[in-house]
């Protein structure tokens, strides 16, 4: 299967090419997105590779989705739907660009995702990590129905939220 584009009112998601590079390393090379992302910044190298990966592992072994997140042609952020042993299902993970932010682009990324992971992919729940202190995208992932199901407690100490959404009209959650 390979990844599809997906697309919202205002963003398109489709599969990175290798012109993304540039685009993808200011992404993760900026501390104000990669302090969130992993285990937080990496080397240039790291990063380079990593993109690299996307390219020889992901898509050649076809193992999960990846996207560039883009609006109007012009590369704004990195999405994905992926198996993780954290959350024991599928994960989503985005990245907006800071030029991005605060336009309503990350809730529309994160519903793609979501979508996706339920209509596409057949999943009945969808889960997110998410660093404790990365208030804006817990708010995020509450407001279009993700619920705390535990803390993680990472090596170097930090704690990792993982919450999880289920499948139907009002996220599968108790009234």
């Amino acid at each position: 299967m390979r990844t599809p584009v997906l697309r919202t009112a205002r963003l398109r998601l489709d599969p990175y090419t290798p012109a993304d590079e540039d685009a993808f390393m200011a992404l993760f090379q900026d501390v104000r997105v990669s302090r969130w992302m992993g285990d937080g910044p990496a080397t240039e190298a790291a990063d380079r590779a990593l993109f690299g990966r996307i390219f020889t592992k992901v898509y050649a072994q076809e193992l999960f989705d990846v996207w560039a997140v883009r609006q109007g042609g012009r590369p704004v952020g990195h999405a994905e739907i992926k198996p993780s042993r954290d959350a024991e299902g599928h994960e989503i993970v985005y990245a907006l660009a800071p030029g991005a932010w605060g336009q309503g682009f990350g809730t529309e990324v994160a519903q793609a995702l979501v979508a996706h992971g339920f209509d596409t992919l057949g999943l009945t729940e969808v889960h997110a990590t998410v660093a404790a202190g990365n208030e804006a995208s817990l708010a995020l992932l509450r407001r279009i129905g993700f619920r705390h199901v535990r803390d993680l407690t990472e090596e170097d100490g930090s704690t990792t939220v993982l919450l999880t959404r289920r499948a139907g009209p009002d996220g599968g959650q108790p009234r």
